[in-house]
């Protein structure tokens, strides 16, 4: 038998793709000797050994707090930072690394607290709860389109019309599997618009999504012709602040026991000169 398959089997609590990653690292040995080869196959007799798997420690990084309770934390979360590990592997700090040690409750999970997520580009304000009773009354909520999102974009050029709701269905895209598109066998997905601020080469759009799929804001925007700033993956390209330009400024939600709240973030320094640059209002 393979070595990764081996180990996928007899330690499920990780998955393979994980286990190849520790093989190459060198922590596991067949008979004493470390193997570096996922694809070693493994005799009856041999014995096979882990060394001491790595703990990732982000004990100095940190997020900036919007609120925090017993209950929910509430994370103005920067560009650039993930909402939690693409694996099981835990290689970088996310906000659920974040979150981890606040949990009242252990989750051994690789998304601790998650209840919904922002992309690694987007800014803005994310919920997370801290037990197993406020993550099932949040996820609810975003389930039954009770928690209201606002966000601020820069967009290419201008709409058509200034202000409007974009209804169309979006599906993984086959070609491209990382990316979806509007497709008539997709999920239901609705997007509010209206447009802040223009100058003809760039406008600010404030964004309602009804629905949450993967990516809606910024599928929806490019089927208009009218992409995210700095979107390269749904057509825009290079943006002048070097990154996309996307910032979840609102989040209007049920927090236990019972309590509406509306919580918000500034925009960042970035963003806000670029927005102030654009300049007049429509």
């Amino acid at each position: 038998m393979r070595l990764d398959i081996y180990m996928a089997q007899y330690w499920p609590e990780y998955s393979r793709s994980v286990w190849q990653k520790y093989i190459e690292m060198g922590l596991v040995r067949v008979n004493g000797d470390v193997v570096t080869s996922v694809r070693y196959q493994l005799g009856e007799d041999d014995e096979v050994t882990v060394d001491t798997l790595p703990v990732a420690s982000f004990d100095d990084d940190t997020l900036p707090v919007v609120y925090e309770d017993e209950h929910v934390v509430v994370i103005n979360k920067p560009a650039g930072v993930l909402t939690h590990a693409k694996g099981a592997l835990t290689e970088e700090f996310s906000v659920a690394e974040f979150v981890r040690p606040r949990m009242s409750e252990p989750d051994e999970t690789n998304r601790p607290g998650i209840v919904h997520r922002l992309d690694r580009a987007t800014s803005g304000i994310i919920v997370a709860a801290k037990d197993n009773k406020a993550k099932r009354l949040l996820q609810k909520q975003f389930q039954d389109r009770k928690a209201h999102k606002t966000y601020i974009a820069v967009v290419k050029s201008v709409p058509k019309l200034a202000e409007a709701k974009i209804d169309l269905p979006i599906e993984r895209n086959p070609k491209q599997p990382s990316s979806f598109r509007v497709g008539a066998k997709g999920k239901p997905a609705t997007t509010y618009y209206r447009v802040l601020a223009s100058n003809g080469t760039y406008s600010v759009v404030e964004l309602k999504p009804e629905t949450g799929r993967t990516h809606q804001l910024r599928v929806h925007l490019s089927y208009i012709g009218c992409p995210i700033v700095g979107d390269a993956l749904y057509g825009s390209g290079k943006s002048p602040i070097g990154r996309m330009c996307l910032h979840a400024s609102e989040l209007e939600i049920t927090i236990p026991v019972s309590r509406r709240k509306t919580f918000t973030a500034p925009l960042p320094d970035d963003l806000e000169r670029f927005i102030e640059e654009i300049g007049h209002a429509v």
